[in-house]
């Protein structure tokens, strides 16, 4: 059974970090890429960042780009996400899914979700 599990959210001030980690089983997930989306209440889920099967390649969404990374460990079937910069408009439940298809920007080609974890950046 795939299992996708989020972990590192938290409360934290504006401009402050979190490395947020997502860990992978139940397949070879060093084939695939993998990504992070958010959703903040009120709003439909948005593509954050991903990354290409061996790490090489990388994609981030304009509102990122400079302030947050995007990292993978295929020997540990885990992929990180390192938050810099942070505002008060990244807060939202972030959510790792492994992508197995398509354009790696929208979330209906990516097939396993966790259940993601909530970011708070207070002002």
């Amino acid at each position: 059974q795939v299992q996708v599990v989020e972990s590192g959210g938290g409360l934290v001030q504006a401009g402050g970090s979190l490395r947020l980690s997502c860990a992978a089983s139940g397949r070879t997930f060093s084939r695939y890429a993998m990504g992070w989306f958010r959703q903040a209440p009120g709003k439909e889920r948005e593509f954050v960042a991903a990354i290409g099967w061996s790490g090489g390649s990388t994609w981030y969404a304009d509102f990122v780009k400079g302030r947050f990374t995007i990292s993978r460990d295929n020997a540990k079937n885990t992929v990180s996400l390192q938050m810099n910069s942070l505002k008060p408009e990244d807060t939202a439940v972030y959510y790792c899914a492994v992508a197995t298809s398509g354009s790696y920007y929208y979330s209906s080609n990516y097939e396993y979700w966790g259940q993601g974890t909530q970011v708070t950046v207070s002002s």
